[in-house]
């Protein structure tokens, strides 16, 4: 059909002549409320951005001389934050000849990371950077 009957057939009907494929040969047209379209594209978006979410990263710091009480509370902090979302960032800082033992560290991230298991993954395991060893949690995926 030419341009000029389609825009003929657009105007009798009160709508517009939108082209969807300029670049095709020929160029695809569509005939639509054009306003309409606009205004049902932009509540689209704006449901798509409230509904968006932002992940956070939460910080939980241990000892490497931490209790058992105070691992089950840390421990619970994060179970928290996964339900929620969020991701969680583990760190241990070493203190003056803590720096001797990063094995004791590496213990206390692996018991961290066990006891989270069933609500977390590791995303990025311990590793020791200066006097801090980090480890990232992030929430297992809902089935």
């Amino acid at each position: 059909m030419s341009a000029a009957d389609a825009l003929k057939i657009a105007v009798e009907k009160d709508l517009d002549l939108v082209k969807i494929a300029p670049n095709a040969k020929p160029p695809v047209c569509k005939i639509m409320d054009y306003s309409k379209f606009r205004f049902e594209q932009s509540k689209r978006e704006k449901d798509a951005r409230r509904n968006r979410r932002t992940i956070e990263t939460k910080e939980v710091r241990i000892s490497l001389k931490i209790d058992t009480h105070d691992f089950d509370t840390k421990v619970g902090h994060a179970k928290r934050f996964l339900a929620a979302g969020n991701k969680v960032k583990v760190s241990i800082r070493f203190r003056g000849r803590e720096m001797a033992h990063p094995q004791i560290g590496l213990d206390n991230m692996e018991r961290f990371a066990q006891a989270c298991e069933e609500h977390a993954v590791v995303e990025k395991a311990a590793k020791l950077e200066g006097r801090q060893m980090l480890m990232f949690l992030a929430p297992k995926a809902v089935k």
